[in-house]
Order: structure tokens, then C-alpha cells, then sequence
């Protein structure tokens, strides 16, 4: 009885030394315009890129949780029927496989590293894949007028304490949200929220819009880790190279030139 009770308090001080843990605010270093740091170079570990939803492994794909709140995407039941025939055609229909700009936040949480690099006026995200550099410009810079359709949106930023949160308009609706199928429209409006946790892991969360698509507004969150070794940079991801080599005679198979 002693070592069960004994068992049961030093479960019971576990949990409260996580929960502490886990409630404990993190304070990051500043940059020297006194900004939270958020530099580095940055990786998920996770398998958002193939599905943001749970799914099982199959091949070529490897099982993973969802990192949508709530467990599914609120699709409207149109968009739903569109988003369950790019999954069973997603090998030719999916925009990554000619080599398109993979938008936002798909970006992100691509299997390849991205650097953030930050300046008074400007956030920006320097990523491996096809050496994508994106813009989020801050200091009350308001975004243009559109519609304008663009395949990384335009990014727009701001400080909520120690959160860089970053606001996403004017999308084009030629890309996807991951291999899965899952989609949005030209309506798309992402708003991202950067947060350190720890010397070495940052909270990434996305809230998505799109009323042409979904019932309502939905977000997904995730660690995103900073990669450790001493000499890491981005290497070259050009498979934009390796697609004309291949489709050099066919030109419809590349339509984001």
C-alpha cells in the first residue's frame, strides 16, 4: 500500500512539473533592433506535406497525426466532392509535381529546411525548395489593392508580444494545401503566427480562411525545429532543372513558367 501510495503522489508531482512546464513562458533573445530572434534555420518533423489530416501509411507515403484542430478540414460539401477526386488523381493533378510554387503555408511544412532572416522592416523566409524568398514586410505596411493572384500571396507582418504573426491575402488558386488534395480558391486569407518555445523549437500555427471552400475558418499548428548542425544552409532544390530535362518537348506539362 506505502509504494502505491507513494506511487500515486509521484505520479501526481509529475504531472504538475509538466503542466508547469508546459505553461511556462518562454523568453527569446532579441535581434538587435530589439525584435523577439527568430532566426535560424528551420524544419517540421512531421508528415503535413503528404496529408494535414490523419491518415495511414501507403506507398511511398508514411503514416502520420493531422495537425488540423479538430481532427478534419470543414469542407463545404461541393469542395469536399473536388478535394476527393484530386486525391484519387493527385500523381498528375497536384501542382507540385511540375514544379509549382507550393503557396502558403504548404510551404512551411515541406520535407526541406527554411531560414528566417530578419530586418527592421522585414521578415524574411528563405526557403531550400526552388530558392523561394518570401516577404513579410511590417512597420503598419499595408497590402496592396487586388485582386491580385499570386502563387505565394503577399505577407504582411506584425509583434503580439513575443509572436510574429504574419497576414497572407491575394493568392492565386493554382495551388494546394499537400498531396493529399486538400485545396482553397483565390479567396484563400492565411494569417501566421511564429512563437518560440525554446532555444531550439518555434510553435507554427496557420488560420485558414476561404469561403468559397470551407464552412468556416480552421487552423493547424505544429513545432518547427531548429536544424543544429554547425555548418547548416540551405542547399539547392531546383527540380524546376530536372522537369524541362524531361518535358523539354512538351511544354503543356509546364504551365507555371
Amino acid at each position: 500500500m506505502i509504494a502505491v501510495a507513494a506511487a500515486i503522489v509521484a505520479a501526481a508531482w509529475l504531472g504538475v512539473v509538466a503542466a508547469a512546464a508546459q505553461t511556462t513562458t518562454y523568453t527569446p533573445p532579441r535581434t538587435k533592433d530589439g525584435q523577439p530572434d527568430l532566426q535560424g534555420v528551420w524544419q517540421v518533423l512531421n508528415t503535413a506535406a503528404w496529408d494535414l489530416e490523419d491518415h495511414g501509411a501507403s506507398l511511398g507515403v508514411p503514416a502520420g497525426r493531422g495537425v488540423v484542430e479538430g481532427g478534419a478540414i470543414p469542407y463545404q460539401p461541393a469542395a469536399l466532392a473536388r478535394k476527393q477526386e484530386h486525391a484519387r488523381n493527385r500523381a498528375k493533378l497536384d501542382p507540385e509535381v511540375r514544379c509549382g510554387l507550393p503557396g502558403v503555408p504548404r510551404i512551411t511544412y515541406m520535407p526541406y529546411p527554411f531560414r528566417i532572416v530578419q530586418q527592421r522592416d522585414k521578415v524574411s523566409f528563405l526557403y531550400e525548395y526552388l530558392g523561394v524568398v518570401r516577404f513579410a514586410y511590417m512597420n503598419g505596411n499595408p497590402h496592396p489593392k487586388g485582386p491580385i493572384e499570386w502563387f505565394m500571396g503577399d505577407s504582411r507582418a506584425s509583434w503580439d508580444g513575443n509572436t510574429l504573426v504574419v497576414d497572407v491575402v491575394h493568392f492565386t488558386d493554382q495551388t494546394w494545401l499537400d498531396r493529399a488534395g486538400n485545396f482553397h480558391s483565390e479567396l484563400l486569407h492565411v494569417v501566421e503566427r511564429y512563437t518560440r518555445t525554446g532555444p531550439d523549437h518555434m510553435l507554427y500555427e496557420a488560420t485558414i480562411e476561404d469561403p468559397k471552400v470551407f464552412t468556416r475558418p480552421w487552423k493547424i499548428s505544429m513545432p518547427l525545429y531548429r536544424r543544429q548542425e554547425r555548418d547548416a544552409e540551405l542547399l539547392e532544390y531546383e527540380c524546376l532543372s530536372y522537369l524541362l530535362e524531361e518535358t523539354w518537348d512538351r511544354p503543356e506539362a509546364f504551365p507555371f513558367r
